[in-house]
C-alpha cells in the first residue's frame, strides 16, 4: 500500500508536526527552567561512580568480522573518561526554513576515520583526527536522500536510497527508485542502481536495510535485493501478491514484514528470508487486531506490535525457528517506535525503536519519564528474551534522562543526559549480569543545543571506538539570526583512548 508521494519534496500540509515541535521547544525551555531551579536547591557531586574495587576487566576482542558483515563492536575502558572536543559542524543557508518547513539531514554514521552525515541531497564525511582538516569528502547525489539504514559493513560501507528530482506534477514527481551504495571513509559511490516497479516508492513508505552482503529495499507494493559487492539485482517482488513487503530488518539476518489485505482488515505476518534468494525459510503470523508492527531485531527476532492501539504495547519474541517465545508489555514504557520526524513516516521507520536495544538474551526497554521529584527522571529495564521476566534495572537520575544506545558485546551502552552545571553528560558501559556501571565518557555539550542533540527523537546519537557522535535530523534557521549557521553534526572522543 502506497501513502502516495508527499506534496512537496519532504514537507507535508498538515499542521501537526509543525505543532509538535513547538511543543517539544516549549518543553525543552521548561526543562532547562527546572535544572536552574534544581541547582539553586541541591548541591552534590557529578563524578560517576562505578561499583567494585576498580575498573572492570577489559572486554574480550570481538571475532573478527568478515567484510560484508554488519559492523558489531565491543567498547574499551579509556585510560581517562573525560571527554574533549572532535567534530562541530555548522551547515549554512538555512534562511529560507522553518519549523514547518525544515531542512532533512537524515543519516548518521561513524567509522574509525571519519563522522558521516546525511542532508538534503548530499553526504558529507567529517575527519576524526584533531590535526585534519574538517570536512573529509563532500558527495553530491542525484537527489534528495528518501531513505536511510543504521547499519554499516565491518569495513565501513553503506547505503541511501534517493528522490531524482522530476517536473512537477509529472507521473514520477516525488518518486523514491534510486540506491546509492558508498564508502564511509573515501565518500566513493561504489554504485548506484534503479530499483524496478517503484512507481510507488515515496519518502513516507520506502525502508531500507543491510544484511549479509545484500542490501535490501522495500516500498509496500515491491521490494528489490542487491549484491553489496556488484550492485547485481539477486530477486525483487512486485505488485500482486496477497502479502507484500512493507518492510525489512537487516543486521545479523533479514526479516520482512509483510502487510496482507486492505484496510481495515490489514494483517501482518514475519518472515525471514534467504538474503541471496528472498525466499522464506519461516513466517509468523501476528495476531489480528495488531494496528502496526516494529522490527527492532532481526537477530534474535524480536517484534514491536500496537495491539489495538496507535502507539507500541509489547514486545513478541520468537526463536531461531520463529516460533513464538514470550510477550513483554510495555505498560508504563516508551520503545519510542515511530516517533523520528515527530510521527511522520520519513525515511524508513520500522527498524527504528529508539527506547529499545536487543542483545543476545535480552531486551533493554526505557521506562516512560517520571516527573516525581527526587526520583530518577527515567529507567532502562533488562527482560529475558525467552520467559519475558525482569533481569535488571539501570536507574538515570532527576533531572538526567537515560538513553540505551547498541551493545557491547552482553554489555549495554547508555547515554545519560547532563544536567547543566549539576553534571555533565556521560556514556556508560552497564553489566545487567553484576549491575556494574563503567563510565567510558563525560562531556558537557553547548547549552543552546543539549535539549536537541540529546534527544533521540530528534537527533541520532551513536558511540564507537571511545567516541560520541551526535547528528541532528532537521536544521532550522534562528528565528532571531536567521542567517547564522546552524550546528548539525558533533562528536566527543576521550582525552585518553587505549585505541
Amino acid at each position: 500500500m502506497s501513502f502516495g508521494p508527499p506534496p512537496s519534496i519532504y514537507t507535508q500540509s498538515a499542521l501537526a508536526a509543525d505543532t509538535a515541535r513547538r511543543r517539544r521547544r516549549r518543553t525543552r525551555l521548561l526543562g532547562a527552567v527546572a535544572v536552574v531551579a534544581a541547582i539553586a536547591l541541591a548541591g552534590g557531586g557529578w563524578l560517576l561512580a562505578s561499583d567494585g574495587d576498580g575498573a572492570p576487566a577489559e572486554a574480550k576482542e570481538a571475532v573478527a568480522q568478515s567484510p560484508d558483515a554488519i559492523r558489531e563492536t565491543t567498547e574499551r575502558v579509556p585510560v581517562s573518561p573525560e571527554g574533549r572536543l572532535m567534530i562541530e559542524h555548522d551547515e549554512e543557508n538555512l534562511a529560507k526554513t522553518n519549523d514547518a518547513n525544515p531542512r532533512y539531514a537524515p543519516g548518521t554514521w561513524v567509522t574509525d576515520k571519519v563522522m558521516v552525515k546525511g542532508v538534503a541531497d548530499r553526504l558529507e564525511g567529517y575527519n576524526i583526527a584533531l590535526d585534519a582538516d574538517e570536512k573529509a569528502w563532500s558527495l553530491k547525489l542525484d537527489g534528495h536522500i528518501c531513505a536511510t539504514s543504521r547499519h554499516v559493513t565491518a569495513d565501513g560501507r553503506t547505503a541511501v536510497v534517493i528522490q531524482p528530482p522530476r517536473p512537477k506534477g509529472s507521473e514520477k514527481d516525488g518518486v523514491c527508485d534510486q540506491v546509492v551504495f558508498f564508502d564511509l571513509d573515501t565518500g566513493k559511490k561504489l554504485w548506484q542502481k534503479k530499483m524496478p516497479a517503484a512507481n510507488s516508492a515515496f519518502v513516507t513508505n520506502t525502508n531500507l536495510t543491510l544484511t549479509q552482503g545484500v542490501v535490501a529495499v522495500a516500498w509496500g507494493q515491491g521490494s528489490v535485493a542487491y549484491d553489496m559487492k556488484s550492485g547485481e539485482q539477486l530477486w525483487n517482488s512486485t505488485l500482486g501478491s496477497e502479502c507484500e513487503d512493507k518492510a525489512f530488518a537487516g543486521g545479523r539476518a533479514l526479516l520482512s514484514l509483510l502487510s496482507c489485505g486492505s484496510l481495515p482488515d490489514v494483517t501482518f505476518r514475519v518472515a525471514k528470508l534467504d538474503p541471496r534468494t528472498g525466499k522464506a525459510r519461516w513466517t509468523y503470523k501476528v495476531a489480528d487486531g495488531v494496528q502496526t508492527v516494529y522490527l527492532p531485531s532481526s537477530d534474535p527476532p524480536v517484534l514491536a506490535v500496537a495491539a489495538g492501539d496507535s502507539e507500541v504495547t509489547d514486545l513478541i519474541t520468537l526463536d531461531d525457528a520463529g516460533k513464538y517465545r514470550t510477550t513483554i508489555s510495555l505498560d508504563g514504557y516508551d520503545a519510542k517506535c515511530g516517533e523520528r520526524y515527530f510521527g511522520l513516516s520519513f525515511f524508513g521507520e520500522y527498524e527504528n525503536c529508539d527506547g529499545v536495544v536487543v542483545g543476545r538474551s535480552q531486551a533493554f526497554v526505557t521506562s516512560k519519564e517520571n516527573i516525581a521529584t527526587g526520583q530518577p527522571s527515567d529507567w532502562i529495564v533488562a527482560f529475558d528474551l525467552a520467559t519475558g521476566k525482569t533481569g535488571g534495572k539501570f536507574d538515570g537520575r532527576e533531572l538526567q534522562k537515560v538513553h540505551p544506545l547498541r551493545m557491547s558485546g552482553d554489555d549495554l551502552l547508555i547515554y545519560r543526559r547532563g544536567a547543566g552545571a549539576v553534571a555533565p553528560a556521560a556514556v556508560v558501559r552497564w553489566n545487567p549480569r553484576t549491575d556494574q556501571e563503567t563510565p567510558l565518557l563525560l562531556f558537557t555539550l553547548p547549552e543552546d543545543d543539549d535539549g536537541e542533540l540529546s534527544d533521540p527523537e530528534q537527533s541520532d546519537i551513536l558511540f564507537h571506538k571511545g567516541r560520541a557522535f551526535f547528528g541532528k535530523r532537521e536544521l532550522v534557521a534562528d528565528d532571531k539570526y536567521p542567517t547564522d549557521p546552524v550546528l548539525m553534526a558533533l562528536a566527543v572522543g576521550s582525552a585518553g583512548l587505549k585505541h
